[in-house]
């Protein structure tokens, strides 16, 4: 007579199984590139059957999205913490901008330039890259706009002084596919630059608020 017991399969929270499809995606984005987002891709880095994977995104651009989306939000909590992690405004922004360059921000540079290469033919996309360049300016905004009233910043337009800083970052970023090992330091320090003439800082300040 067989005594044998059929193991019962845990089923995850389908909340919770979403989330851990987003995951991977996400890191598989930031280390090969949105291009490699695929539903057969992820259903290996979580040793599932493909057809898991498409019951939550029937459509691969929706996951591709997603990754996008998840990434750049992580990156963006870390960098700019919505609770403020630091005392003051100034050692906030000094923070960011010490974070925003150099190789340790290179994977999250490159998964920009893909996404907004790739957003061209894929409308799920672009509309979730325009999202996420919201998100950052408006998080941005937000902290020079609290510096304002900190007394700590000056300056008539946030948004402006926001949108300045991005596209300075934005314009660094894409050296992140290139080898240029030698970058003078007046080029790396230009985000600072940009943030201290346009904030009524003087030069140095946001250098000495990250030592």
């Amino acid at each position: 007579m067989s005594s044998s017991v059929q193991r019962k399969r845990i089923r995850k929270d389908p909340a919770a199984r979403r989330a851990e499809i987003v995951a991977a995606a996400a890191a598989v984005a930031l280390a090969e590139g949105l291009e490699c987002v695929t539903l057969r891709r992820i259903a290996e880095e979580l040793a599932v059957r493909p057809g898991l994977i498409s019951h939550y995104f029937p459509s691969v651009e929706d996951l591709v999205a997603e990754a996008f989306g998840s990434a750049a939000t992580g990156e963006l909590d870390r960098l700019l913490p919505a609770g403020r992690a630091t005392p003051t405004p100034t050692e906030q922004l000094a923070r960011f901008l010490a974070h925003t360059s150099g190789q340790a921000y290179d994977a999250i540079s490159r998964l920009w330039i893909n996404a907004r290469h790739l957003s061209r033919y894929r409308p799920v996309l672009r509309d979730r890259v325009a999202e996420q360049e919201a998100a950052w300016r408006d998080r941005l905004e937000r902290l020079v706009q609290d510096g304002v009233d900190a007394g700590e910043f000056v300056t008539d337009d946030p948004v402006a002084v926001a949108v300045q800083i991005l596209v300075v970052l934005d314009g660094l970023g894409v050296h992140a596919n290139t080898a240029t090992p030698r970058r003078p330091a007046a080029v790396l320090r230009m985000p600072l630059t940009t943030a201290e003439r346009e904030l009524g800082l003087r030069p140095g300040t946001l250098d000495q608020a990250t030592g």
